[in-house]
């Protein structure tokens, strides 16, 4: 257990370094994570023995590592990552006018893979999805698409706590809000994770290859993030609720169809 606990201090500190951005010293991340200084350096110094971090000049600290990327890399590799992901999310962020992403889904677990925004249009971070798919229209999604006694398990395993004034803490009310992500085949949440964040998601979905009948996957998600302003004024989401969704619809369409031109080339042989 006490491996467990070091290998969960180290990852604790490489999460500060990478939240610092361009440098942060040990006493700064001692101080973030109430670590002390001995121990703050021990792990600083296996992290960049091991190339998870490297030392800066030492008014700057230390910095993330040349391992980093290829682990992304790798994660990218395993993910369902549609062709001209970069194009599809630029037009989508030009129609919405807004920030947008798209996330893959693996298993009953989010990961965002790219996103398009500008100083205007900030995308919002989330450091870990687990414990906030209740609270997030990708995460609705997700939880909507799951079998039932998936779900259960998940919800059980991320509980449903409160992020926002507006997050849906009851069992019941959120089994209603699933069931009009399934009528609507989009999701919304309004104040739900942040406080004046409204966010607006569409499924990407592949067809599977099954004799038996024709059903779909579902393997990732478009979605937008506005700022909520007064209901009904300039950039409110029923102001740009059309828009947004016409966005995220029609990125989501040519998300799946790019998979399926992939697909369709790679048996051709071409």
């Amino acid at each position: 257990m006490a491996g467990l606990g070091s290998v969960h201090r180290a990852l604790r500190v490489l999460e500060v370094v990478a939240d610092a951005g361009d440098g942060i010293t040990a006493k700064a991340v001692a101080r973030r994570l109430d670590y002390n200084l001995s121990t703050t350096y021990h792990l600083l110094g296996s992290l960049v023995a091991d190339g998870y971090l490297v030392r800066l000049e030492p008014a700057r600290g230390f910095g993330l590592g040349p391992k980093l990327p290829a682990l992304n890399d790798r994660l990218r590799s395993q993910l369902p990552i549609p062709p001209g992901l970069g194009a599809t999310l630029r037009e989508a962020h030009a129609m919405a006018g807004a920030a947008v992403l798209y996330a893959a889904f693996r298993d009953a677990d989010v990961v965002v893979v790219d996103s398009d925004d500008c100083p205007e249009h900030p995308v919002p971070t989330i450091s870990t999805w687990r414990g906030a798919l209740h609270a997030t229209a990708v995460g609705k999604l997700l939880l909507a698409d799951l079998p039932d006694a998936r779900r259960v398990e998940v919800l059980a395993r991320d509980g449903q706590a409160r992020h926002a004034h507006r997050t849906i803490t009851d069992p019941d009310e959120l089994d209603w809000e699933l069931d009009q992500v399934r009528r609507r085949d989009l999701a919304l949440d309004r104040s739900e994770f942040r406080e004046r964040l409204a966010c607006m998601a569409a499924p990407v979905r592949l067809p599977v290859d099954d004799d038996r009948c024709a059903r779909t996957e579902l393997v990732g998600a478009i979605s937008v993030a506005v700022p909520v302003v007064p209901a009904g004024g300039p950039g409110s989401l029923f102001d740009r609720r059309t828009r947004m969704e016409r966005a995220v619809r029609d990125a989501a369409r040519r998300a799946a169809s790019a998979f399926a031109d992939e697909v369709s080339t790679r048996w051709d042989g071409g």
